[in-house]
C-alpha cells in the first residue's frame, strides 16, 4: 500500500527541485546542527544516481542535463579531457578505443582498461563517475561535498567492496559506509509505506549483477535475512544475445566484427530491448557496413534465445529462500529494483516463477538511490530518520584453513562467520596442532564459499607460537568480530600460553594475478590424487565441492563428511567398496541438493519433490499462495 503522495513509478514525494540557494542550504543544515551535507550515490553498471535528504524526504540530484540518471561510462577525447556520462556514452559507438563502460562488473580485479593511450583500473574509471556525481550535487546544493554513502551489491566480496572505497578516496569523498543495494531498496519503501509489516523479497537486477534479499521490517527495524546473487548477470547479457541472435540469423561471428562494428551492434541491441518495453516487436536493421542484415525481435523470440540466463535468474531466488528458511506465502510485498526489471520478460519470469502478479511502485531505475538518500539522512542524525534501525548480515562466509584427512592433505575452508549471520557478528573455534612438536600454528583469514581453501579470497593471515607437545596436544582459538562497516577483527590466542594476537582488517585488497588464476586453472583441471583419475569419482567429488559452497550448516557439514567418507572408499580401492561409496555419496548428494536449490519453495517447482524437505500437510498451501492460482493470462511465459 502506498501512502499518500507518492506515485505509481514515481521516485519520490516530489520530483526533484530545482537547485536551492546557497544561503538556504547552509541555514537548514545549521539549523539539523550538521556541518556538511552526506550524499548518497547508487553506483551503477549501466547508471548511477546522486540523492541527498532535505527537509522532510530524499531528493535526486538532477545533472547538467537534468536528467537524474547519469550513464556510468568514460571517454577520453581527443583533446585529452576527460568525458563521463551521456557523451562518453554516445562515444562508445564512435570512438570505442577511448571509451568504457561497464567497469562495475570488474572491480576489485586487475584488469586494464587502455583509453587514448592512458592506463586505468577499473576503480579509476568508477573514480572519475563518482567524481561527475559529487560535483552535480555540489553545484545542486551550492555546498561542497565531501562525505558520501555509496550503494554495492550485496553479493560484492571484500575486495570489490575495498575498490569501492578506493574510488570514493580518489573522487574526493569520504566513504565511511558501503550500503547493500537491497538495503537501500528496502528503507525507500518502508519509510513511504509505513502502514504495514513486510517481508520484502527484493529482485535487484540491474546493468551488469542481480541480487536478491529476504528483508523483514516491523516498526522501525529492518533486517536483512539472507542474500544471494549472481555478479556476471544483468541487463548487459540480454544486450549480448540479442546481439548473438542477430549474428546467426545474417550469418555473422560476432567475435570477427571490428571493435565499432561490435559496439554498434550491442548499442542496436540494447536499444532494441528497451523498445520492447513498450512495443510487441521491434526491428534490428543495420543498412550496410560489415554487420549489415535484420532481425525481427519479439519477447517471446528474446525468451527464447535468452533460456540460459533465465535459468541463472532463478538460483537466486531459490537459494535465499532456503538461506532464510523462508516459505513463498510468508513474502508479503516483491520489490523490483534495477533498471533491467523494466523489461517485460523479466517481469513475466518472475510472475510465472513466484506465481503472483509483480508490481513496481517506485521506479526501479531510482529505488535504490532514494534509499540512500534516506540513509544520508540517518547519517546526519536528521530528526525525521534518526530512529531508523537497520541491520545487514555477512554476505559471504568467513574462516580459515584446516587439514583434511589422511587421504587428503589439502587444506579446506573451515567456516567460523557463515554467510547470511546477523551483523554485529563475533565467532569462536579452537583448533589443533597437526604434527608432533609443531611450535607454529598459520591461520589464514579467508572470504568465499569454496571447499579447498585455494579457491577463496585471502584477506590476510596471522602466525601464533604454541609449546612443542604430541600432534593434536596443543590447540589455539580463533575468534572473527566482523561489523556492520566491513571491519574484520581476528584474535588469535594459545591458552596453554596466555599469548593473543589481534589484527584488524579493514578492506585489504587482495586480487588474483595472472599467473596465480593460470595456476589456479590448471589445478582445477587436473586433480593428482587416485580418485580424481576416474571421470565419474571426479564428477561427484565436483558435484561435493559445488555444494559445499551452496549450503552452511548442517547440510554443509554433512557435505564434508560425505565426501571424507567417499575419499576414503576410493583410497580402499576395491571395486565393491568403491561402488558401494559411489552409490551411497551420491544420495547423499541429491538430497542437499534439492535442499540447497529450494525445490518446492517455489510453486513452480514440481511439488513431487517436496518430501525431500520433510514438508508436512499444512505445506500444500505453498503450491498456490494467497490462492493466487495460475501465472496472470496473457504471459509472455505462459
Amino acid at each position: 500500500m502506498l501512502r499518500r503522495g507518492l506515485v505509481p513509478g514515481g521516485c519520490a514525494l516530489r520530483p526533484p527541485a530545482a537547485s536551492p540557494c546557497k544561503a538556504c542550504v547552509r541555514k537548514l543544515y545549521q539549523k539539523s546542527g550538521v556541518d556538511m551535507p552526506v550524499i548518497g550515490i547508487d553506483l551503477g553498471t549501466s547508471n548511477s544516481l546522486v540523492s541527498v535528504w532535505r527537509e522532510t524526504s530524499a531528493e535526486l540530484v538532477p545533472n547538467a542535463l537534468g536528467s537524474v540518471l547519469t550513464p556510468s561510462a568514460v571517454s577520453i577525447a581527443e583533446d585529452g579531457s576527460v568525458l563521463v556520462g551521456q557523451a562518453a556514452l554516445d562515444r562508445l559507438v564512435c570512438a570505442p578505443e577511448y571509451s568504457a563502460s561497464g567497469f562495475k562488473r570488474f572491480m576489485g580485479t586487475d584488469k586494464k582498461y587502455f583509453l587514448g593511450g592512458q592506463t586505468f583500473a577499473p576503480e579509476d574509471l568508477s573514480a572519475l563517475v563518482l567524481r561527475k556525481l559529487k560535483d552535480d550535487a555540489g553545484q545542486w546544493l551550492g555546498e561542497d561535498v565531501n562525505e558520501a554513502v555509496i550503494s554495492v551489491p550485496a553479493y560484492f566480496n571484500d575486495a570489490q567492496r575495498a575498490a569501492t572505497k578506493a574510488a570514493g578516496r580518489l573522487a574526493g569523498l569520504r566513504v565511511e559506509r558501503i550500503l547493500n543495494e537491497p538495503s537501500a531498496a528496502a528503507l525507500t519503501c518502508r519509510l513511504y509505506d509505513q502502514s504495514t509489516d513486510m517481508k520484502a523479497l527484493i529482485f535487484d537486477f540491474g546493468g551488469g549483477t542481480l541480487d536478491v534479499s529476504i528483508v523483514d521490517c516491523f516498526e522501525n527495524m529492518l533486517s536483512v535475512m539472507a542474500v544471494s546473487g549472481d555478479n556476471q548477470l544483468g541487463g548487459r547479457d540480454f544486450d549480448r544475445q540479442i546481439a548473438l541472435g542477430y549474428c546467426e540469423a545474417n550469418g555473422l561471428d560476432l567475435d570477427l566484427l571490428s571493435p565499432l562494428a561490435q559496439a554498434d551492434l550491442l548499442q542496436r541491441a540494447e536499444a532494441c530491448k528497451r523498445e520492447l518495453s513498450n512495443r510487441k516487436e521491434t526491428l534490428l536493421h543495420i543498412a550496410a557496413g560489415e554487420a549489415a542484415g535484420k532481425l525481427v525481435l519479439t519477447n517471446q523470440k528474446l525468451i527464447d534465445m535468452s533460456g540460459p540466463l533465465f535459468q541463472r535468474m532463478g538460483t537466486p531466488v531459490r537459494r535465499v529462500l532456503a538461506d532464510s528458511k523462508t516459505r513463498l506465502r510468508e513474502i508479503s510485498h516483491i520489490i523490483l529494483v534495477g533498471g533491467s526489471c523494466n523489461m517485460p520478460v523479466v517481469q513475466a519470469f518472475l510472475s510465472r516463477l513466484l506465481r503472483r502478479e509483480v508490481g513496481h511502485p517506485f521506479s526501479p531505475d531510482t529505488v535504490v538511490g532514494l534509499g540512500l538518500g534516506i540513509y544520508a539522512g540517518i547519517r546526519e542524525r536528521r530528526e525525521e530518520v534518526r530512529d531508523i534501525i537497520m541491520t545487514d548480515i555477512c554476505p559471504f562466509t568467513l574462516g580459515t584453513s584446516v587439514v583434511g584427512s589422511r587421504e587428503d592433505d589439502t587444506l579446506h575452508m573451515a567456516s567460523i562467520i557463515e554467510r547470511n549471520s546477523p551483523l554485529p557478528c563475533s565467532r569462536v573455534k579452537k583448533f589443533r596442532t597437526t604434527t608432533a612438536n609443531q611450535t607454529k600454528v598459520h591461520v589464514d583469514i579467508l572470504q568465499g564459499e569454496e571447499f579447498y581453501s585455494r579457491d577463496n579470497l585471502l584477506l590476510g593471515e596471522m602466525t601464533l607460537n604454541v609449546p612443542p607437545a604430541p600432534a593434536g596436544k596443543e590447540c589455539v582459538s580463533v575468534r572473527f568480530t566482523y561489523d556492520i562497516n566491513g571491519l574484520l577483527e581476528v584474535e588469535g590466542t594459545v591458552p596453554s600460553t596466555g599469548e593473543v594476537r589481534r589484527e584488524i582488517l579493514l578492506g585489504k585488497r587482495s586480487g588474483m594475478t595472472e599467473e596465480e588464476a593460470r595456476q589456479r586453472i590448471q589445478a582445477l583441471a587436473a586433480l593428482k590424487r587416485p580418485p580424481h583419475e576416474e571421470e565419474e569419482a571426479r564428477a561427484l567429488l565436483a558435484w561435493g565441492e559445488r555444494l559445499y559452497a551452496q549450503t552452511t550448516g548442517d547440510e554443509r557439514t554433512a557435505v564434508v563428511l560425505a565426501v571424507e567418507d567417499f575419499l576414503k572408499a576410493c583410497a580402499a580401492g576395491g571395486p565393491v567398496a568403491l561402488a558401494r561409496g559411489k552409490k551411497v555419496f551420491r544420495e547423499v548428494l541429491e538430497r542437499v541438493e534439492k535442499f540447497s536449490a529450494g525445490y518446492g519453495l517455489l510453486p513452480s517447482d514440481d511439488m513431487d519433490d517436496a518430501d525431500a524437505f520433510d514438508v508436512d500437510d499444512n505445506d500444500a498451501a505453498d503450491a498456490d499462495p494467497e490462492g493466487m492460482g495460475p501465472p496472470p493470462s496473457g504471459s509472455v511465459l505462459q
